[in-house]
């Protein structure tokens, strides 16, 4: 899966995803020096509605947060993990079962596993990428400044 990325890194479902507004955060932790805790924190203060999961938590950003995906009783369009990918095929099912549109993996979180799972039950996927970067790429101040090219390079392009 590693070679292949790039299928699950395409700027036409990257897009749509961004287009929805109700994100669940597996693994949001209240820790502020977690990533998590700051991607979740940039996408509330950017319109999104963040519905924080992580079973050791009980309240993060004033939300209340779940211990689980099946446990949320609103819908959810977008499934953005934080998680070791040992954990996350238990979290594309969830994720099916709810009926969510996108799995986006984050940075290091890869699992052909889960992808399979997800797709299998009408998932796109979004795999090895960062939802707060990709934003900021397409909707963001990155796109406010013109840089919304799809790609981040150190060379131009002619």
């Amino acid at each position: 899966m590693h070679d292949s990325l790039a299928n699950w890194q395409t700027p036409q479902v990257i897009k749509k995803a961004l287009a929805k507004k109700h994100i669940a955060v597996v693994g949001l932790s209240s820790n502020e020096l977690r990533a998590s805790h700051f991607v979740g924190y940039y996408l509330m203060r950017n319109g999104y509605e963040i519905t924080p999961v992580n079973p050791r938590e009980t309240e993060i950003f004033g939300k209340k947060c779940y211990p689980d995906l099946a446990t949320i009783p609103h819908p959810i369009d977008v499934v953005n993990v934080f998680r070791d990918p040992k954990a996350v095929p238990e979290i594309a099912q969830q994720a099916v079962a709810i009926e969510a549109k996108y799995l986006w993996l984050q940075f290091g979180v890869i699992s052909p596993e889960s992808v399979a799972i997800a797709e299998a039950g009408d998932i796109k996927c979004i795999v090895d990428k960062c939802i707060k970067i990709e934003h900021a790429r397409y909707r963001g101040r990155m796109h406010w400044l013109g840089f919304n090219t799809g790609e981040i390079r150190a060379t131009r392009t002619s």
